[in-house]
């Protein structure tokens, strides 16, 4: 099979492409960095020319209120691409309870990536994750004042970029959904306390304390951002992955 990663050389897009590759598929990765710009157009029909399967992993840059104008313009431009040749499935990356978080500027732009496609003319799966494990050292960068690191109690499901990339590529070579598939990692914590796990493998000097008015996540209310019933749970737990 033949795929178009788009955003192929980022953190889920590169992972993606070695996995399809290793399994035989014909995986060509595309980013800024080849000649590909998703706000223009510009080497978006030569980059799914003969494709099968489109994989959308391109990422806002900011996630403030200029996020939703990016999903809308890349996604405007990627399935008129698509649809020109005649490309049979678009698989994207979003988040879990991306729907229930409307005090995030990017969430709410996520969700407006999610409804483009589904109102769009080709076949489609999207693949909402959990947060990811990789993104914990940024998550404490934020909130981080002199020695501490000020994090509220709000409930996580972190979720390694590998598994996150397996599923993806399941997908991509799979039937089309025409709907969603969540998935999580294996543990729920309270952030403060995921925080304290990691520093405690990872002690840089700083300690956690809990300020449930801190950071973006301080705009997530009650399990909003844990998987219900029915999503795929990942093996890798994140003491594992810390170590």
């Amino acid at each position: 099979m033949k795929l178009a990663v788009i955003g192929g050389t980022g953190l889920i897009g590169a992972r993606v492409v070695k996995v399809l590759t290793s399994a035989g598929h014909e995986a060509a990765p595309h980013s800024h960095s080849t000649g590909v710009d998703v706000l223009t157009g510009k080497g978006l029909a030569e980059a799914v020319a003969g494709a099968d399967v489109v994989v959308n992993l391109t990422n806002s840059p900011t996630f403030d209120d200029a996020s939703p104008a990016f999903f809308r313009t890349s996604m405007d431009h990627l399935l008129a691409a698509a649809q020109k040749i005649g490309v049979g499935h678009v698989v994207i990356l979003s988040i879990v309870g991306a729907d229930q978080v409307p005090g995030l500027d990017y969430y709410r732009a996520k969700v407006l990536q999610e409804d483009i496609l589904k109102a769009g003319p080709i076949p489609y799966s999207i693949v909402r994750a959990t947060q990811f494990m990789e993104f914990m050292d940024a998550v404490l960068s934020w909130t981080t004042e002199g020695d501490t690191v000020h994090l509220p109690t709000t409930p996580l499901q972190p979720i390694a970029a590998q598994d996150v990339s397996d599923a993806v590529a399941e997908v991509a070579v799979g039937d089309p959904l025409n709907g969603t598939l969540d998935i999580a990692g294996p543990d729920v914590f309270p952030l403060d306390e995921l925080g304290r796990i990691t520093l405690a493998a990872r002690p840089d000097g700083r300690t956690v304390v809990t300020d449930d008015t801190a950071g973006m996540f301080a705009a997530v209310h009650g399990d909003a951002l844990i998987a219900k019933g029915g999503a795929r749970i990942a093996p890798t737990h994140y003491r594992d992955w810390l170590s």
